[in-house]
């Protein structure tokens, strides 16, 4: 059994409409509040209005100008106490991709590996 958070808001921001459902859907489960964001552009409009995000889950490749590790390292930069995890089916992403304190997790992933995730990065923010 995974812990369950008390409402610490989360940003996840994938492009795959069903992946994309499936993760907000657990998240919510475990009493995340959950935004959702489908690209680059539409995450950081989200993130310019919404100054409660505790963390942020994005996948790298989106459409747009830019991805995934783009926007982490945004967020880093603009936000550094929000947590950013970072998923990828098809890139192999290291520690020098990610902002300091960012985390990996490859694709597929089980939705309790996300969620305990990010139980821990925003304990630790």
């Amino acid at each position: 059994m995974v812990n369950q958070m008390s409402g610490e808001t989360v940003l996840v921001v994938e492009d795959e409409i069903l992946i994309r459902f499936d993760i907000v859907d657990a998240l919510t489960d475990a009493g995340f509040i959950v935004l959702e964001a489908g690209n680059v552009a539409e995450a950081v409009a989200i993130l310019g209005a919404t100054p409660d995000i505790r963390a942020v889950f994005t996948d790298v490749d989106m459409p747009g100008a830019e991805n995934g590790l783009d926007l982490a390292q945004k967020v880093h930069a603009s936000r550094p106490p929000v947590a950013v995890l970072v998923t990828s089916g098809h890139r192999r992403v290291t520690e020098a991709d990610l902002p300091e304190d960012g985390r990996f997790l490859p694709k597929p992933y089980r939705p309790s590996q996300v969620i305990a995730n990010l139980n821990e990065m925003v304990r630790a923010a």
